[in-house]
């Protein structure tokens, strides 16, 4: 606990003793009210304090107003009952304030936990960089002062502060934090990392590739920080109930204190005025919306959080709600339902070598960032001089064209080759074709072959039984190779040999034709797939490597490139939905049940106590359930 809540917990201990020792001294009269009014203001000034702020400031119907008038006319209705030589009832006020800070107690130690739990998943912002002195000496400095193009030393047990790619070294990285899995990932020289993992083994020296407040683990920490901004309709709506009610709760109970007696004196009866000061003040604690309130924004709280540890990070609860809505789910191919890992697997020069064919489309190719490119540069297994490849231009969905060692090459698609108004060949093998052209004359194709995730058909499946209506994938790629994958996959639909504003017109389409309460989710890990992410109803980025324009306009991101994580996504969204339907029906059906008995006189303070604090510690406690995730 925090130090503030240890200081209301000893509140609480003091104020039960003190009441525990009032209930069997014999004290009576004035005295006694004085005695029960020390526990009262030790136990409640402080929401004396912020209801008196609350009148001061126009915002004056919330929890602590009612909590103020209702313990305060108690107290006061004892003292009435002292003066016409009773023994007035203090017990019940002070009693009501003592199990609502309680409550409250219990409220926030809940919402700490939550909050540890994000904390400790989120604790990947490192607290300095080393820097490599002149004479081999390290020295530790603000991560911010980093410029981009410096080398870091990243000793093992330390977390990398800063993007960057190894420059000298080898290791094993713990990259739990970002991605939610435990198996540890080996990086060598050459090999880009991310700040936020752990190193376990070797020394590294990174050089960096990005400031501090634009790599990963800034981002990532933002998206959390921020979430909590962007809320849910079932939270909104909450929020406006809550503006409603309780004035008219208030005013209910005014009309329950007065209407009756003023009835009775007219009817020549007597007015009854503490049965029903009692009944409206009883009216007003069982009428706290303390349990909606709290419980609802804590539930999302929690499913946000639970989907963290799981390296799902959701940017808003109202994604999260939305996520639960999903019916429809477009995926891209490359690098999110396939690996991206291209591999030539056939040359098929229409005259000369394979190895001249291959050389050429490597050199075009060589300022690309496709997987595509990358595999063919693999393939050709050389350096290729920045100077070999002049007037590059990249086509988007069809290809490149260059001048090569002053030769015209054209690698690319067949829409490409159409493009040139070239004849050629096709071939019939499953994969991805370049077809290659040489000074405007059909030169031949390289076969290239994507491999599936392990986990694609498995997150199809998981997608269908947990009621999305369709799936479907969009790709540049050909029909053919598309039409592979998506078989093998058990897609229902595919539109392949797209540019990226068809796929923006092809997610136009969908969202057309699907219902007004059903969501359309768009998975994509590319530059390319931005525009759709942002048009999409909720927008998926797959992959801690994913590019950066991909995440920024995502809504949610996937941390790993496991599409398998979109269902367990989901049955966190809907376990949390459930759980906040749950807290709402429960609450308000006791508070419904629990006021008509208190306006009839059935329900006492007591009850009112449990229909307030009793109801909210429960829906709390049901909330929490969101944190836990099965795996």
């Amino acid at each position: 606990m925090t130090k503030k809540q240890k200081n209301v917990l000893y509140r609480i201990l003091i104020a039960a003793v003190w009441v525990v020792a009032l209930y069997f001294a014999p004290v009576t009269g004035y005295l006694r009210f004085v005695c029960y009014l020390i526990p009262y203001l030790v136990i409640g000034y402080d929401i004396l304090r912020k209801a008196a702020l609350g009148i001061i400031h126009g915002q004056v119907f919330d929890e602590n107003f009612l909590m103020a008038v209702a313990t305060l006319g108690a107290m006061l209705l004892g003292l009435y009952q002292v003066s016409q030589g009773q023994e007035g009832d203090f017990a019940e006020g002070v009693a009501v304030m003592l199990f609502y800070q309680i409550g409250e107690l219990f409220q926030a130690v809940a919402v700490g936990k939550s909050r540890k739990n994000i904390a400790a998943l989120m604790d990947i912002r490192p607290d300095y960089a080393n820097i490599e002195g002149e004479n081999g000496s390290l020295e530790q400095v603000d991560p911010d002062e980093v410029e981009v193009g410096s080398v870091i030393v990243v000793r093992p047990g330390e977390k990398i502060p800063i993007d960057g790619v190894v420059a000298e070294g080898s290791s094993t990285l713990n990259t739990s934090a970002l991605t939610g899995e435990s198996v540890p990932r080996e990086i060598r020289e050459g090999e880009a990392v991310l700040s936020g993992c752990v190193n376990l083994s070797g020394l590294l020296k990174i050089r960096t590739t990005r400031e501090f407040g634009e790599s990963t683990v800034s981002k990532i920490l933002d998206l959390v920080e921020n979430s909590s901004m962007k809320k849910a309709r079932t939270e909104n709506f909450i929020t406006k109930f809550a503006r409603y009610y309780t004035p008219a709760v208030c005013f209910g109970a005014l009309a329950l204190a007065v209407v009756p007696s003023v009835a009775g004196l007219l009817s020549g009866n007597p007015g009854a005025w503490s049965t029903w000061v009692i009944r409206a003040l009883t009216f007003l604690v069982i009428s706290c919306p303390c349990a909606l309130v709290i419980s609802i924004p804590l539930s999302f709280f929690g499913g946000i959080g639970g989907a963290s540890t799981c390296g799902i990070l959701v940017k808003g609860s109202n994604y999260l709600e939305a996520l639960a809505q999903t019916k429809y789910v477009v995926f891209d191919k490359t690098g999110t339902l396939t690996k991206g890992v291209f591999q030539v697997t056939k040359i098929q020069p229409q005259e000369g070598s394979p190895e001249k064919l291959l050389e050429y489309a490597a050199c075009a190719e060589s300022y690309s960032t496709h997987p595509i490119s990358k595999s063919l540069r693999e393939a050709y297994g050389r350096d290729i001089a920045p100077e070999r490849a002049a007037e590059v231009e990249e086509i988007a969905g069809c290809g490149v064209t260059a001048l090569v060692d002053g030769v015209r090459v054209a690698a690319g698609n067949d829409k490409l080759m159409r493009r040139l108004g070239l004849s050629f060949c096709e071939d019939t093998e499953p994969g991805t074709v370049i077809h290659v052209a040489l000074d405007g004359r059909y030169a031949g194709y390289l076969l290239i072959s994507d491999v599936e995730k392990e986990q694609s058909g498995e997150a199809i499946r998981a997608l269908k039984a947990s009621g999305v209506k369709k799936t479907v994938m969009l790709t540049g790629d050909s029909r053919r190779a598309a039409a592979c994958v998506a078989e093998r996959l058990g897609l229902d639909e595919v539109k392949s040999e797209l540019l990226p504003e068809d796929k923006v017109a092809a997610v136009e389409e969908l969202l057309a034709v699907k219902g007004s309460r059903e969501k359309l989710a768009f998975v994509g890990d590319g530059i390319n797939d931005a525009p759709v992410l942002s048009r999409a109803d909720i927008g998926v980025a797959m992959g801690a490597l994913g590019s950066d324009a991909a995440i920024e306009a995502a809504d949610i991101v996937l941390m790993d490139d496991n599409p398998l994580k979109l269902a367990v996504a989901m049955r966190i969204s809907r376990k949390c939905l459930r759980i906040v339907y749950e807290n709402i029906v429960f609450a308000l059906g006791v508070k419904a049940v629990c006021l008509i008995l208190g306006a009839l006189g059935i329900a006492g303070m007591w009850l009112a106590i449990f229909a307030d604090v009793g109801v909210m510690v429960l829906a709390v406690l049901n909330a929490i359930r969101c944190l836990k995730v099965e795996k």
